[in-house]
């Protein structure tokens, strides 16, 4: 354990940062499309996991899917990140003890990630980027329905990072 200790003491700040921004980039993935695999598996129509640059994608057979099925599908990857980020937030208080700055770290970004990727990508970004998700979504839900419940729930998460998160992480890096 104190070689842990020493070698995490040797870290600088940026490191620790950098280490943070990848394993919550890593985690997202995980969830994000974790929740797309799972769906595609229970409901059997999984066809391949695309590697696309730096991202992954999965792939189904969308002419064995419904209109509905598809939405859905589209929608769980977000579910489960924001699902992923409300949990961060409700065991803070536990991960905030921890006395390794790099696993505080990691929590941070990740809980960053969680909370504000898919809002921001299905409210605003879709647009300049692909619609990805969106155009599976507003099968289920017309689109700019769907723009204005992420955009509603990016202000949303805003102020429970601004009011929560931050205090907390800021006071456990002192």
């Amino acid at each position: 354990m104190n070689i842990y200790k020493d070698w995490e003491a040797t870290l600088s700040k940026r490191t620790r940062q950098y280490l943070g921004l990848f394993v919550a980039i890593i985690s997202y993935y995980i969830i994000h499309e974790g929740a797309h695999l799972a769906y595609a598996l229970i409901t059997g129509v999984f066809k391949q996991v695309n590697v696309i640059g730096l991202g992954v994608q999965i792939d189904v057979c969308a002419e064995k899917m419904t209109d509905n099925q598809m939405g859905f599908f589209c929608l769980v990857g977000s579910l489960a990140t924001l699902i992923a980020g409300y949990i961060l937030v409700g065991i803070i208080n536990v991960l905030i003890k921890s006395t390794s700055d790099i696993f505080k770290a990691c929590m941070y970004y990740v809980t960053i990630i969680m909370l504000f990727m898919d809002p921001l990508y299905l409210c605003i970004l879709c647009s300049f980027f692909g619609g990805g998700d969106m155009n599976g979504i507003s099968l289920i839900i017309p689109e700019i329905a769907a723009r204005v419940i992420y955009g509603i729930l990016f202000v949303v998460n805003a102020v429970i990072f601004i009011k929560v998160v931050l205090p907390k992480y800021k006071m456990a890096f002192k």
